[in-house]
């Protein structure tokens, strides 16, 4: 059976939080710099650049990928022989999923700044995890890359 390509991506914050984080950075900045010396706002701005630059890489920075072992979200791995139906899920189908017909056991990959993500069904009685949604991107690229193996022929 051939082999489908690995699929990967790397889910960053949008341009625009990074522009709201300098505005904090500036905001901070600013505050400290009318009530304290100048090299007191200029630490007080360091520091909070640090933080929150350091959240939103660490927040941001997940990857989605497909690989020979199967599915990888973050840290979390779906073998390729639980790897069920998959459904392409946009803005109002995601808004749907996380609401009303959510499940408290599924496992939920979610960056706000992603309109997209795909309805992974796992297929393993054994597991009481019953579905993975994972944000992404390129939600129809994800879903090709995860069809049954069987299918991909």
């Amino acid at each position: 059976m051939q082999q489908p390509q690995s699929y990967v991506e790397v889910l960053r914050p949008p341009v625009s939080w990074w522009a709201m984080a300098a505005g904090m950075v500036v905001a901070v900045w600013w505050a400290f710099f009318v009530a304290a010396p100048a090299q007191v706002a200029l630490v007080a701005a360091g520091v909070t650049a640090a933080v929150v630059g350091a959240g939103l890489f660490r927040y941001g920075a997940v990857r989605i990928s497909t690989d020979d072992a199967g599915l990888h979200a973050g840290n979390a791995v779906l073998p390729w022989p639980y790897v069920g139906a998959v459904e392409v899920l946009d803005a109002r189908r995601l808004h749907e999923q996380l609401g009303v017909e959510a499940d408290a056991r599924a496992h939920l990959l979610i960056r706000s700044y992603c309109r997209e993500a795909v309805r992974v069904e796992v297929d393993d009685v054994r597991d009481p995890t019953p579905y993975w949604v994972i944000s992404t991107r390129h939600a129809h690229d994800l879903a090709l890359h995860l069809r049954p193996r069987s299918m991909q022929d």
